[in-house]
C-alpha cells in the first residue's frame, strides 16, 4: 500500500502510436518553410555533406520552395486540416474502436505537430508502458522507417523513466497488406464510368544511389507492385499494370520510370484510359491529391489521354482498417490478449 504523501501513480497500459511523415501547420509560405527546414535537415532524408547541403537548403531551396508548395497544400487543404493529418487522426479513431478500452491508440507526425516525443509523453503520463511505435510506411527506407527510429531514440533518450518499445515491421508482402490492396482497388475500380486500360501503381521516388548503398525500398516498392497486380489482372482481365516513381527532386538521378514520364509515355502511344494508385501511401496527401490527381491529369490529358482518375489510397475505409488491426494486434502479441 502506498504512503498517503506518494505521488499519483498511473495504472499499468498498453498504447499504439500510429506515425506517418508530416505535414505543414497552414497551407502558407511561411508554415510550409518551418515544416521544410525541419524535413530537409534530417540527415535520413538528404545525403549531401551538411556543410555543403545548408547553404543549398538555406541559400536557395528554402527561399523559393515555400511559396510553389504552399499553393499545392492550398489546393487540398481541408476544414480539418491538411489531408495527411486529418485521415491519421481518423485512421487512428477508427483503430481505436476496433481495439477497443484496452489500449490507448494516437497519432504523431515526424516532421511538424504533433511531434513524436510529444505524444510519446502524454502516452507515457497516461500509463502506457508499454508502446507500439507503428510508422505508416508499408516499404522500408532509411528516409522514413529508420527516420522514425532515429527520432524515437532522440524521444526516449530524454526520459528518465523509458516505456518498453515495439516497433511495427515493414509490411510491403504481408499477405493482409496486398489483400486490402487488392479489395480497395478492385471496389474503386468498379465504381469507375470507364473501363481503364492502365493501372499505374506510383510509389515516392528515392535517388537510385540508396538502392546501391543497400536501401530496400525499390525492391520492397517492385514486390509490392508485383504481387498486388498479380492478383488484380485475375480479377480484372485485359488490365495492363504498371510501376513508376514519383516525386523527383534536384539534379540527382533517381529511381526509374518517372511517373510523369509514363503518363505521358502511355498516351502518346495510345492509352487513352487510365487510373492510378498510390500503394505506397498510406493516406491521401498533397503527393497524391495534387501531384497525380491534378498535375498527372495534366501531363496525361496534354499527351492525347482521354480518361484518367485517381484512385484513393487505403485511407480509414474498411479494407484498410482491417489490415491495420491484423498487423497491430499481431504485435502486440504477449502484450495484450
Amino acid at each position: 500500500m502506498l504512503p498517503p504523501d506518494h505521488p499519483p501513480v498511473a495504472a499499468s497500459g498498453t498504447g499504439v502510436l500510429l506515425v506517418n511523415l508530416g505535414t505543414p501547420d497552414a497551407p502558407t509560405p511561411a508554415a510550409v518553410r518551418r515544416y521544410l527546414a525541419e524535413f530537409l535537415s534530417d540527415p535520413r532524408v538528404v545525403e549531401i555533406p551538411p556543410v555543403i547541403w545548408r547553404a543549398i537548403l538555406h541559400g536557395v531551396i528554402l527561399r523559393t520552395r515555400p511559396a510553389k508548395s504552399a499553393h499545392a497544400y492550398a489546393q487540398v487543404w481541408t476544414d480539418k486540416g491538411s489531408p495527411l493529418a486529418a485521415v491519421t487522426a481518423a485512421q487512428a479513431e477508427g483503430l481505436q474502436v476496433r481495439l477497443g478500452e484496452g489500449v490507448q491508440v494516437d497519432w504523431a507526425m515526424r516532421y511538424g505537430n504533433p511531434s513524436i516525443p510529444a505524444k510519446l509523453e502524454a502516452m507515457k503520463a497516461a500509463g502506457c508502458d508499454r508502446i507500439l511505435i507503428a510508422p505508416l510506411y508499408p516499404q522500408y527506407s532509411g528516409a522514413t522507417t529508420a527516420s522514425v527510429m532515429d527520432a524515437l531514440g532522440d524521444a526516449l533518450r530524454a526520459m528518465r523513466w523509458q516505456p518498453a518499445i515495439r516497433t511495427l515491421p515493414p509490411y510491403h508482402d504481408d499477405p493482409a497488406y496486398i489483400a486490402a490492396l487488392e479489395e480497395d482497388i478492385a471496389a474503386q475500380m468498379a465504381g469507375l464510368d470507364f473501363e481503364p486500360e492502365v493501372l499505374l501503381l506510383s510509389f515516392h521516388g528515392m535517388p537510385e544511389r540508396t538502392l546501391h548503398l543497400g536501401d530496400p525500398y525499390h525492391c520492397h516498392c517492385r514486390k509490392t507492385a508485383r504481387l498486388l497486380g498479380e492478383r488484380l489482372v485475375q480479377r480484372l482481365p485485359g488490365l495492363r499494370v504498371e510501376t513508376s516513381f514519383q516525386s523527383r527532386f534536384g539534379r540527382a538521378k533517381w529511381l526509374e520510370p518517372a511517373t510523369e514520364s509514363v503518363l505521358e509515355n502511355e498516351a502518346k502511344a495510345g492509352t487513352r484510359r487510365l487510373a492510378i494508385a498510390a500503394p505506397g501511401f498510406s493516406a491521401d496527401c498533397v503527393e497524391t491529391l495534387e501531384e497525380l490527381a491534378i498535375r498527372g491529369r495534366e501531363v496525361f490529358e496534354s499527351a492525347g489521354g482521354e480518361r484518367y482518375t485517381t484512385l484513393a489510397c487505403l485511407n480509414d475505409r474498411a479494407p484498410g482498417m482491417a489490415m491495420m488491426e491484423t498487423l497491430v494486434r499481431r504485435e502486440l502479441t504477449g502484450w495484450w490478449p
